[in-house]
């Protein structure tokens, strides 16, 4: 992980000007009150239902308006937040949590450990209105759940429990070392109860009531999201910001002007984008404040592996070696990004280091005449004599765009074939992928806690993200072994197993390890990019003097 720290002279002239605008009352330049935190989206988020969510667009909002039993700094550490501290018995399987009796929800009520309850066995609701969570398989590790979200057993069987107002028991099947680090995801948010009588309570500001540090108090269709301190929250001291204004402006473009304004205080990803061929002017222009940091996720294509031709293996496989990673790292992404060859990324903990250092992705390698060779066998196997059209789909952004282009050149060049590419809205393409309505569609996943599981789970056969329509029994069982196993160094090795057999059903491209390229004010503290790369402001400020 590495950050750009060249300082030019106007930039230190600029830097100097907003840390002075940022520390006198009334409104900065750009029309923003002097503590009010500004930052581009991009897009509408798809929901800000905690167990509907599944993109980082969404959880950027509802991680600030829910929080969990515990959250993670930027390191990935845990750190209590619902809850003030936890017990865990001694075979690592029971764990007894103790909420903040000063916790309430925005609206003024107690938050209990039967709200847990309720938001994560609604959760796992496999009849869920309008739709079942595709995050529902992240709590399978409490004994009950998987039954029950399968349809297999019931809620009652599920084991949480509110022993008091207070105090929330959970069972695990497994001994799970990594447990408490999963409460921080939204799915296991709790949730308020006037929710029982309205399923579409995530689609309105007002209705949306959440026990978070920061409540919303309006939202523009496809405009904006504004967001004030929950005023109820049980650490409202640790909050600095005044106000959160969220911007949805989908062109890379347009929202450096709005940094270079003054419009917006962070720019670039990952809510954001910044224009790629100007990353070496924006260095040289704003120094300290250019930052490319390398994060603990992953840049992918999926097939979909259930409809022709891509039900072959060969001709994905064909598809896979053809591509040039590091010609696409180092002349169209141009950002420190690391070519892929696997699933799990750099930064990811294994056993004594990191789970990449300690087993290589080395599953394939780039070679163009196997790839033609294979795709010839895979056109024969399927009956074809050369290869159908098919598209590549990805959500509108311009380095997406980028990418998408450089990888159908280099199967025209390197392979003979022809694909169209083309971009849909976020939203739109969400619900496209998640239909398995496309040919080949971009992804990307970054770690929802600090092990390799956050990864190799993805892939499984009741995974909602699995995403390719990919199914192994002996894959299934690998996870779950992993799960069960009580030696770290013989989990790594397992999920290592399942990482090449997964890698080796070419069921996706892994294309790079991410970095996070971005803006941010010089005078902002404590606003950053997590291990995982999400960016984190819930408890940032404006420097004072």
């Amino acid at each position: 992980m590495f950050k750009k720290t060249r300082v030019s002279l106007l930039a230190l002239i600029l830097a100097v000007a907003v840390l002075v605008t940022g520390c006198v009352a009334g409104t900065n330049e750009g029309g923003a009150t002097a503590n009010e935190f500004r930052i581009n989206l991009a897009s509408e988020p798809p929901t800000l239902d905690p167990a509907l969510a599944t993109d980082q667009t969404s959880f950027t909002v509802i991680n600030a308006m829910y929080e969990g039993l515990t959250r993670q700094d930027e390191n990935g550490e845990v750190v209590p937040a619902a809850a003030e501290k936890w017990d865990v018995s001694e075979d690592g399987k029971t764990y007894t949590f103790h909420l903040q009796k000063d916790a309430k929800w925005s609206n003024g009520d107690a938050v209990t450990a039967h709200d847990f309850v309720y938001g994560w066995l609604r959760a796992l609701d496999p009849n869920l209105e309008p739709k079942p969570s595709e995050y529902a398989y992240q709590l399978y590790y409490i004994a009950g759940a998987e039954d029950y979200n399968l349809g297999n057993g019931t809620a009652e069987n599920v084991a949480i429990k509110a022993v008091d107002d207070y105090t929330l028991e959970v069972t695990l099947v497994n001994d799970t070392p990594y447990f408490a680090s999963m409460l921080s995801l939204s799915v296991y948010a709790p949730i308020h109860s006037s929710v029982k009588e309205n399923p579409a309570f995530a689609a309105e500001a007002a209705t949306n009531i959440g026990n978070g540090p920061f409540v919303m108090t309006e939202w523009k269709r496809n405009n904006s999201i504004t967001l004030v301190p929950n005023e109820n929250y049980h650490a409202r001291d640790e909050i600095k910001f005044d106000k959160i204004s969220f911007t949805m402006v989908n062109d890379s473009n347009s929202e450096l002007n709005m940094y270079e304004t003054n419009k917006v205080d962070y720019a670039g990803a990952p809510t954001g984008s910044l224009p790629v061929d100007q990353y070496p002017t924006i260095s040289e222009k704003y120094g300290d404040e250019f930052h490319i940091k390398g994060t603990s996720s992953l840049y992918y294509y999926l097939f979909n592996t259930t409809q022709a031709p891509f039900d072959n293996l060969k001709i994905r496989q064909a598809l896979t070696m053809a591509v040039d990673r590091q010609l696409i790292t180092e002349k169209v992404t141009m950002g420190g990004q690391l070519p892929a060859y696997g699933l799990v990324p750099p930064g990811i903990k294994g056993t004594n280091g990191e789970f990449r250092a300690e087993y290589s992705d080395a599953y394939f390698t780039e070679d163009l005449e196997v790839a033609k060779q294979l795709l010839a066998e895979g056109l024969a196997e399927s009956g074809l004599t050369e290869m159908p059209a098919f598209s590549v789909t990805y959500n509108t952004n311009e380095l997406h765009q980028k990418v998408a282009e450089a990888i159908v050149d280099m199967w025209r060049n390197n392979l003979g074939i022809d694909a169209n590419i083309g971009n849909e809205e976020w939203g739109v393409f969400l619900e496209n992928r998640n239909a398995m309505n496309f040919d080949i569609a971009r992804a990307g996943w970054g770690a929802d806690y600090n092990d390799p599981i956050s990864y190799i789970g993805l892939f499984t056969s009741t995974s909602g993200n699995n995403g390719t329509g990919y199914a192994s029994e002996e894959y299934d069982a690998l996870v779950k072994a992993a799960g069960a196993a009580s030696d770290t160094k013989t989990r790594m090795d397992i999920m290592a197993q399942a990482e090449k057999m997964f890698i080796e059903s070419y069921s996706i491209i892994p294309l790079y390890y991410y970095s996070t390229v971005y803006l941010a004010k010089s005078n902002l503290e404590n606003v950053y990019i997590d291990f995982k790369g999400d960016v984190n402001f819930i408890r940032g400020s404006f420097a004072t003097e």
